[in-house]
């Protein structure tokens, strides 16, 4: 009997051993909130490759609850979509069409947000964001293209003549039509953006509350991160591809960083000049091209990093900026609600930078 006791009382003191432990173990976790309260949940880390880039997704959910397949089903159907890459995609279907008379009717809930997304920036910045500029982009070597053609100026012209978000194209929820043949749109300036907020709306759908999506360095992030904490994302140094290898890579701990910026429940994007161009005859042919001129830019301007409540709205504002270059930019963003940017730019030689007062209350740290 003495043994059976014994035992009992061996095994309430483990059982007490281990609540205490636990009890312990949850006071150590009340300050990381919500993340990680309950032995059903966990951190979840997904990765793969979308848009000719790669893309990071970290989430806290119940055991059980990893979305890789399903993220990149939503990826896939949505390149479906809007990618021009895709021969048979939604706008390359509708790029093709001649045909003034007829129109495309979307298959899916992709193309009408990014058309009004893209109405809504072109009108604030007066036309210098415009995604009827793809037959000028293609031209220039930044499309589908592999290597640019030599460009006369008097092509230029000629191409700008089917220039005009306003008045080329015609649309609504369920459908959409151009007015002029040959008309076409690229949204490569304002889709990845775009993307980044479809995963994080697929996430939030499924009731979950922190998350961090990356898509080729854009970001949105909710919540906090698992140290209780919110997320930390950093602005890249404008170093040129070449200088140093280590920039293309978004999960690089050797990347050079210009700022360290805390989001909370906000998106960030960056847009720059300094990575994709071409060098012809000694001449750097950057990858933003102005509406206006059908030309790339030429201003001081490297970066922009906008910070907004949405990928798709930070994306396009970034390539805005990049057009209007650093006064003017600044001038607009400064309008704009919810609306922040940090711009770096050389100034006779010397990186500088600027940003607006909401901005700098997210920087953590600006080397």
């Amino acid at each position: 009997m003495e043994k059976k006791y014994y035992y009992r009382n061996a095994i309430y003191g483990g059982v007490l051993i281990l609540l205490m432990f636990l009890v312990y173990k949850c006071r150590n976790t009340e300050n990381v909130g919500d993340i990680l309260q309950t032995q059903n949940e966990q951190s979840y880390q997904v990765y793969g490759e979308t848009q000719g880039t790669t893309y990071t997704v970290k989430y806290v959910a119940p055991k059980g609850n990893n979305y890789q397949i399903a993220i990149d089903s939503v990826l896939v159907a949505f390149s479906q979509s809007l990618s021009t890459y895709i021969p048979d995609s939604e706008i390359s279907v509708f790029n093709k069409m001649e045909n003034t008379d007829s129109s495309i009717v979307f298959q899916n809930e992709f193309f009408y947000p990014v058309l009004k997304s893209s109405k809504e920036i072109f009108e604030i910045s007066e036309g210098a964001f415009d995604p009827t500029l793809a037959p000028v982009i293609r031209v220039w070597g930044f499309g589908e293209m592999a290597e640019p053609e030599k460009i006369p100026s008097d092509k230029i012209d000629s191409l700008l003549n089917f220039v005009g978000f306003d008045k080329y194209i015609v649309f609504d929820k369920t459908s959409l039509k151009k007015t002029k043949k040959y008309i076409q749109l690229n949204f490569n300036a304002i889709a990845q953006g775009y993307a980044v907020d479809v995963v994080a709306l697929f996430l939030e759908n499924k009731n979950i509350k922190n998350y961090m999506v990356e898509i080729g360095g854009e970001v949105r992030a909710n919540g906090k991160n698992t140290s209780g904490e919110g997320w930390k994302i950093g602005i890249d140094k404008p170093i040129e591809e070449g200088q140093d290898s280590t920039q293309n890579d978004q999960n690089n701990p050797k990347r050079q960083l210009q700022a360290i910026v805390t989001l909370n429940n906000k998106s960030v994007v960056t847009s720059g000049n300094y990575r994709k161009f071409y060098i012809r005859n000694g001449k750097k042919y950057p990858h933003t091209i102005d509406p206006k001129t059908g030309y790339p830019v030429t201003h001081t301007l490297l970066s922009a990093t906008v910070l907004a409540d949405n990928a798709m709205r930070a994306d396009g504002l970034g390539t805005t900026c990049m057009v209007l270059g650093k006064d003017k930019a600044l001038a607009l963003i400064k309008k704009l609600e919810n609306t922040e940017v940090f711009l770096i730019y050389d100034e006779n030689g010397t990186i500088k930078t600027t940003m607006t007062k909401g901005f700098e209350d997210s920087i953590e740290e600006i080397k």
